[in-house]
């Protein structure tokens, strides 16, 4: 059953603006619309899937998506939200990041379903040929300078200055809505709050160049409820591509959202229906330590941009870490195991010294610094505060050799409950 647009953006709280009109045209006829994508990488990010899933309610809406690779606008770079210009890209750059992209966006747009069939442009299609003499000529006469410094994206730059290159971004972006919508029937540019100024720009190109009408809406920022960034984590973006970020990551940035965040993003990013959404609140509220809505979360849009084996194997590995054997950890692929302990400190130690066995305390204390003196290693393991992995050291005599590593390289120790260190054998 096709949903009605504007109310499913509503409810999810993924509408920020709307031009007037823009709800009645959606409600009269099949509308093609569209969202452009910066290609500034060879994989798009988590901030990227509010815009991904921006596109896939409104093809389950019984509306036209078009996702719009900026192969020609990525050579200009978009101030908006910008405080510093960015690197411009060579062409041969840009088209391996646009196929990369493009991959990407194919598994979550329907690309073969009769009239309401995603499609992917790519607005280096008919800017290549554009001179600048022409350009300036049927574009920017249209569009005069006093309109051009209003807009937010160009007034919060003027202070520390900003290149003619940015300043005329809008004016390109603005094009390429005028193009498509003489040329491919779109109507509707969507995006996130931050373009609203450069869709606007747009429409107003529409109706002055080519005496049309055309609309616009678009999406709030996400921010986190602490107010930090979304998307990113201590380590950088979180990617789409599994060689930039792995499933296992991508999995635990889900799960460990705060209570506050996962109530938004579930419905954000889950294509889960209001009452789905409510039962699992339901349930959530009543144990918040089991964390309901994460694993809900985290299950759905992992399964989604990777797969359900990703899935299982990144839950596996959870609970392996908080209690798992010494089985378990030898199970483990060594890139899933670096992965679990990535960002915990590590020490390296000689591989001979690991097969000729070493004094479980010398290990601790002298081969690596886990602790600051035998005497401290001592205490705490007589405490039973450490675990070689995930086995409590109970003889402080001990002696460590090869048959203690992990794929023949690694030993897990645990300090307390929390800290955790990793030894290589090298």
């Amino acid at each position: 059953m096709k949903t009605n647009f504007a109310e499913e953006l509503k409810w999810r709280g993924m509408l920020h603006d709307i031009m007037p009109g823009t709800e009645e045209l959606l409600n009269k006829e099949m509308v093609t619309g569209y969202i452009g994508f910066d290609p500034t990488s060879d994989s798009l990010g988590v901030g990227n899937m509010v815009q991904i899933m921006t596109l896939l309610h409104f093809q389950r809406a019984g509306h036209k998506p078009v996702a719009l690779v900026g192969g020609a606008t990525g050579m200009v770079g978009d101030p908006s939200g910008k405080s510093a210009e960015r690197n411009l890209l060579d062409e041969t750059t840009l088209n391996h990041n646009l196929n990369s992209q493009r991959k990407q966006l194919e598994k979550f747009l329907d690309f073969n379903c009769g009239d309401n069939s995603a499609e992917i442009v790519n607005n280096y299609d008919w800017f290549k040929g554009f001179s600048f003499l022409e350009f300036i000529r049927d574009v920017g006469k249209h569009i005069s300078v006093n309109y051009m410094m209003a807009k937010d994206s160009v007034k919060n730059r003027l202070e520390n200055g900003m290149s003619f290159t940015e300043f005329s971004y809008q004016l390109v972006q603005g094009y390429d809505f005028y193009y498509l919508w003489k040329n491919r029937g779109i109507k509707l540019q969507m995006g996130g709050s931050d373009q609203w100024g450069n869709i606007v720009t747009g429409t107003e190109l529409i109706r002055r160049k080519g005496a049309g009408e055309a609309f616009a809406i678009t999406t709030p920022l996400i921010k986190k409820a602490d107010g930090t960034k979304f998307g990113k984590t201590e380590s950088g973006n979180v990617w789409l591509d599994r060689s930039k970020t792995s499933p296992y990551k991508f999995y635990q940035f889900w799960l460990n959202a705060s209570d506050e965040d996962a109530k938004t993003f579930i419905r954000i990013f889950t294509l889960m229906n209001k009452e789905e959404i409510e039962v699992l609140e339901a349930e959530h509220e009543k144990a918040k330590h089991l964390r309901v809505l994460q694993k809900a979360l985290a299950k759905d849009i992992t399964i989604r941009v990777h797969s359900e084996q990703d899935y299982n194997s990144a839950v596996e590995a959870s609970e392996i870490l908080f209690k798992g054997s010494l089985e378990d950890l030898a199970r483990l692929e060594e890139g899933l195991f670096i992965d679990i302990f990535d960002g915990v400190p590590q020490f390296d130690i000689s591989h001979s010294d690991a097969d000729n066995g070493i004094n479980v305390i010398e290990l601790l204390a002298e081969k690596t610094q886990i602790f600051p003196s035998k005497g401290e290693a001592r205490k705490m393991i007589a405490g039973g505060g450490v675990s070689l992995n995930k086995a409590k050291i109970e003889d402080p005599e001990m002696k460590i050799d090869g048959s203690s590593l992990i794929n023949n390289k690694y030993i897990l120790v645990q300090k307390g409950k929390k800290n955790y260190f990793v030894i290589k054998a090298l």
